[in-house]
């Protein structure tokens, strides 16, 4: 399976929590932009789910593009979020609407990420390897 998520990719990662401390224990929780980033994430995604979630090890190849009007098109990104912070919001809520049944299925991942002037967005395939 092959879809495209037509936005401009946000840049907060599942690792940006807050931390308050109560009681004097820290009580770590998902900032206002975490939470938009997931509920954003998870719309789109449930459009693209399969009915039912996909079983066996799976391959992920995610080409991240980011608007840009300085770089040249398709010119790598070289700046933070790392792609392993940027991958693990999205495989959680894509575990959250139902494409496995756990992440940990995920045995191959091909990830990048670039810059575009005209077409950002999130461009994700999902392939068995049975």
């Amino acid at each position: 399976m092959k879809f495209d998520l037509k936005i401009i990719p946000p840049t907060v990662t599942a690792q940006e929590h807050k931390v308050a401390v109560v009681h004097g224990k820290p009580m770590f929780y998902d900032s206002p932009k975490l939470k938009d980033a997931r509920k954003l994430f998870e719309a789109l995604l449930q459009n693209h789910a399969p009915k039912k979630p996909l079983e066996g090890a799976l391959v992920l190849t995610v080409e991240w593009r980011f608007l840009s009007k300085s770089h040249k098109e398709d010119e790598w990104r070289t700046t933070r979020p790392d792609t392993d912070n940027l991958q693990k919001l999205l495989k959680d809520c894509m575990t959250r609407t139902g494409f496995w049944k756990d992440d940990a299925q995920v045995c191959k991942e091909i990830v990048s990420k670039r810059w575009s002037q005209a077409n950002p967005g999130i461009t994700i395939t999902v392939v068995s390897t049975e």
